[in-house]
């Protein structure tokens, strides 16, 4: 640890914490500001500020507030690994003093809030809904995410990728449950792996591979992804179909369907038909209505079951952000159920881990749209050899399943 990458670290972390936009992205701006910083300062900043955001309850109690300064140095003294002599040239009698306070502090006498490193509103509801387990579901948010990548079947099979991989010196293990997925103990340049270049490997959480296989899209069909974004999810149904039928990848961002193009090309897919739309009514998508063998909305929503991946998103989000979300979600449901034919599927997906983005939403239009049956999600990835035990509902957390939190219902419309 030298001064100029803990300078660095605080100057970066300032920028973050006034926590009006995502932090990867007000990071990434600063990296572009400052190109001379080498690799190896740009991982300490950003392990610094990310570590900070995971442990921020925590760490604004130990350094009494939110200063900068001193929410690195506690989080550097506690959870850096640093021995406290290597502080000794970097600070003040005082702050050292400070310091070893930080790194003796007992917190077991805190709020559970603040030992779990969470704001009170989520605290509260998610310790209603897992009661004894939040603490080892919080702590498994708290951890950083693995690697997690997908196999593109079309071109390659996974033994063949993490052959490759392997004798490339990196540490790949195939994920647990999805049939495609790897699993990366460090995050490498993969624009560098022959692999990625050439389109046999993709980007995607193990959760968000399954998503693919619950919706389960068959060759020749009419599919939708009604929320495409960049298209993680549009790849894997593109592949399952073998590239053949229609996939419509629907996004109301030009930017995220613009990302999509450069993976789509990659894939060597041919049957993705990517459609900006206006919102959720648009001319394009009543033209479709009743269309589709297969249709996934993976709805937006307040992110907290990828807390492993975006710490800042605990404390940005509001509840009454969590309303409005639960509002919207409503809404894009009922429209993409439309477009749903007889017999045909539809699949709600978050990564949330909140009732009111889930389970509320799927019993609404249910009511609302009587003729849609619930499949079993259990039932579903047992017939396709998927050793996960779930019921009605597919349920994911960091803790139990090593994946971002997922939760996904299976809506087939039958009059």
């Amino acid at each position: 640890m030298t001064p100029q990458q803990l300078d660095g670290a605080i100057a970066a972390l300032a920028r973050v914490l006034p926590l009006d936009r995502p932090a990867d992205g007000v990071l990434s701006a600063y990296f572009r500001e400052h190109p001379k910083l080498g690799g190896r300062d740009r991982a300490f900043t950003a392990e610094a500020v990310y570590g900070v955001l995971r442990h921020l309850a925590s760490l604004a109690h130990l350094a009494g507030g939110r200063d900068p300064r001193r929410l690195v140095l506690a989080w550097l003294a506690r959870h850096g690994g640093h021995n406290l002599r290597e502080f000794e040239a970097l600070t003040s009698v005082e702050e050292m003093d400070w310091l070893r306070g930080v790194k003796s502090a007992d917190l077991a006498a805190l709020a559970p809030a603040v030992r779990l490193e969470l704001p009170d509103w989520l605290y509260e509801r998610l310790a209603a809904r897992h009661g004894e387990r939040l603490p080892e579901l919080a702590a498994a948010l708290n951890r950083p995410a693995p690697l997690d990548l997908r196999v593109n079947p079309l071109v390659t099979d996974r033994d063949a990728v993490l052959a490759e991989l392997r004798a490339a010196g990196l540490a790949a293990e195939p994920t647990p449950y999805s049939p495609l997925g790897i699993r990366l103990r460090d995050k490498p340049a993969l624009q560098r792996l022959p692999c990625f270049q050439e389109g046999r490997l993709e980007v995607q959480d193990e959760g968000s591979q399954l998503l693919g296989f619950l919706l389960a899209p068959r060759r020749g069909e009419m599919v939708c992804d009604f929320c495409a974004g960049a298209g993680g999810k549009t790849l894997l149904l593109g592949a399952l179909m073998r590239s053949t039928g229609r996939l419509y990848a629907f996004d109301v961002a030009e930017k995220r369907l613009a990302n999509l193009k450069p993976r789509l090309k990659r894939s060597g897919l041919s049957n993705v038909q990517p459609q900006l739309i206006a919102h959720e009514h648009d001319a394009k998508v009543k033209r479709l209505a009743g269309k589709f063998d297969r249709v996934l909305v993976d709805a937006p929503c307040s992110g907290t079951g990828t807390l492993r991946r975006n710490p800042d998103l605990k404390w940005r989000q509001t509840p009454a952000a969590v309303d409005e979300l639960s509002a919207k979600q409503a809404v894009i449901l009922a429209a993409a159920a439309r477009l749903v034919k007889p017999g045909g599927r539809l699949l709600y997906a978050t990564c949330s881990l909140l009732a009111e983005e889930n389970e509320a939403i799927v019993e609404d239009i249910r009511q609302a749209h009587p003729g849609f049956r619930l499949i079993p999600a259990g039932e579903v990835l047992a017939a396709q050899h998927i050793p996960l035990d779930m019921a009605d509902y597919l349920r994911l957390d960091p803790a139990r399943h090593g994946t971002d939190g997922f939760f996904a219902a299976l809506l087939e419309k039958v009059s």
